[in-house]
């Protein structure tokens, strides 16, 4: 138990690290589009279809964050998976997170747009409030990447037969 406890607070480490890449990256774009090199993108995507690039992109490069602090810090390297396969996994894995971050996203933006009004004599968090469907997203997407690569990438621990 001591040794999950430890690989649990190990892995929150690495996904604080990728988490403050991904928000960073995707609130930087999202403050973007409509200026500098995103102002072409005004006329020919809505902003909403732009959340969704923008939180493709940080979350992909947060991808590669987590792969390397993961598989440095948190998860023992299983001894029969070449690390090309063990990369496709991972991949795998977090495409289907990724999956689960757009879908959260595409979901719960139109029901936190209307909230933006409720905030609106705080502009701080009016401000902010596009980011509620990302950090919820990031939560539940938390497990998702814990359990999967646990079950998939970690190496098994070597069952002990009792004799008798």
């Amino acid at each position: 138990m001591k040794k999950l406890m430890a690989q649990i607070i190990k892995f929150g480490i690495v996904g604080v690290v990728a988490t403050v890449v991904d928000w960073c990256i995707y609130a930087l774009l999202v403050k973007l589009y409509g200026v500098g090199p995103f102002a072409g993108l005004t006329d020919v995507m809505p902003e909403r279809n732009w959340n969704l690039v923008a939180t493709t992109i940080s979350f992909s490069v947060s991808v590669i964050v987590n792969y390397i602090g993961s598989m440095m810090f948190v998860f023992e390297r299983r001894d029969d998976m070449s690390r090309t396969k063990e990369f496709t996994i991972f991949m795998i894995l977090s495409i289907m997170g990724l999956g689960l971050n757009i879908l959260i996203i595409y979901v719960m933006d139109p029901v936190v747009k209307p909230l933006e009004d409720l905030f609106a004599p705080i502009a701080f968090i009016k401000s902010l409030m596009f980011m509620v469907p990302k950090v919820v997203a990031t939560f539940l997407v938390l497990v998702w990447n814990f359990v999967t690569r646990k079950m998939f990438l970690e190496k098994k621990e070597d069952s002990v037969v009792a004799e008798n």
